[in-house]
């Protein structure tokens, strides 16, 4: 359930865009998108995104409603070179990128795959929750031991002594001669 545009005439860079607008998403969301993207690129895509969900339902028998693009991608195609020419009799060079453009379309998930993975991750969540309260108790043991320690005497006779303030020193006036 594949597509293939090669060497179609819009630079790599630009295709790329258009290409991250619909990555992931329904093939009847990603065509109603790209219908009112005002870019080169978007009638290119399109194409290639209708060609590839026609492919699925003649081939594979699917429904265009159920199917979604798992996989496109926008390669660098082959570069024309042209050239300007300039003074004294040198040229500048030109190169016309063209990309290839591939993409793919698959049903989407189940509801069966969406059960085993949930039953899935229910046992991951499980298996957090007891580590999470194994180091939570580890961490009270911790904390109680730390509260049972007494303090040194020193530290207490410290604490319990306020220290003495000095009193600020004012300069005496100096008698004048």
């Amino acid at each position: 359930m594949k597509a293939f545009l090669k060497n179609s005439r819009i630079s790599p860079k630009k295709a790329a865009l258009i290409a991250d607008l619909v990555r992931n998403k329904k093939v009847t969301e990603a065509l109603d998108l790209l219908k009112f993207t005002p870019k080169k690129g978007a009638k290119i895509m399109t194409k290639v995104i209708k060609s590839a969900a026609a492919n699925a339902e003649n081939n594979f028998k699917q429904d265009r409603k159920t199917l979604y693009i798992s996989e496109i991608r926008v390669n660098k195609g082959l570069n024309y070179r042209r050239s300007v020419p300039i003074s004294r009799g040198r040229i500048h060079p030109i190169l016309k990128r063209n990309s290839n453009i591939w993409v793919v379309v698959s049903p989407e998930a189940k509801p069966s795959d969406d059960k085993k993975v949930k039953a899935e991750s229910k046992k991951v969540d499980k298996k957090v929750e007891k580590n999470v309260k194994a180091d939570t108790k580890k961490v009270e043991k911790k904390a109680e031991k730390k509260s049972k320690v007494e303090p040194k005497k020193a530290d207490v006779k410290a604490k319990a002594e306020p220290k003495k303030e000095t009193a600020a020193k004012t300069p005496e006036s100096k008698p004048k001669k």
